[in-house]
């Protein structure tokens, strides 16, 4: 796995983007989310300020102390627990089942793909029956010939089978916004779990 808080240290951070997903913010607008929100992956917390200016109480976690500090630096208008310093697999009893929906963006598609059935079954684990995970799933991207990632090519139907169990698809397609050089390339899917 890749050392995040050293990539921090070095600034050599290309998927902080000092803003929101614009698919993200495009989504919310039409869809607020309101109650607890879990963000893994939340980095630098732009995604996680965005849910707290539009009322929702968010929980950013990230597995960097250098990221986790520099998120309450830049926000700090949001509680310093809103970011917390944690593993999505190793995660408080306190976040089991309290969560009204999970925002992802970039947390899953720096993971290598044998992570994923341990992401599904984390994030699923924090959320309410009925919640939501509302995701910008970086399904194609540029990847140099012969590079693997991060971050790591998410086909759709790899997606399909990830919440295969225990999930509906609320909404799915490919956003018309993205930062530059990823719109067409990421996929927001919405899903519900039962």
């Amino acid at each position: 796995m890749t050392d995040w808080d050293q990539c921090y240290r070095e600034g050599n951070t290309p998927w902080n983007k000092d803003r929101p997903s614009p698919a993200l913010a495009q989504y919310l607008t039409q869809h607020p989310l309101a109650g607890r929100v879990f963000v893994p992956g939340c980095g630098l917390g732009h995604d996680v300020a965005l849910l707290a200016k539009q009322g929702a109480q968010p929980v950013g976690l990230d597995l960097s102390p250098l990221a986790v500090e520099k998120a309450r630096a830049a926000h700090l208008d949001l509680a310093p627990e809103t970011f917390v310093l944690g593993d999505l697999y190793a995660l408080p009893p306190d976040f089991i089942g309290t969560f009204d929906a999970v925002v992802e963006h970039t947390c899953l598609s720096a993971m290598p793909p044998e992570f994923r059935p341990s992401y599904a079954t984390a994030v699923a684990s924090v959320l309410k029956a009925g919640g939501l995970i509302v995701g910008v799933w970086y399904i194609n991207p540029d990847l140099d010939p012969g590079e693997t990632g991060p971050p790591y090519p998410l086909p759709v139907a790899e997606l399909d089978a990830m919440f295969a169990e225990g999930f509906d698809v609320v909404e799915d397609y490919v956003p018309d916004v993205g930062y530059d050089g990823r719109v067409g390339r990421e996929r927001l899917r919405v899903l519900r779990k039962h």
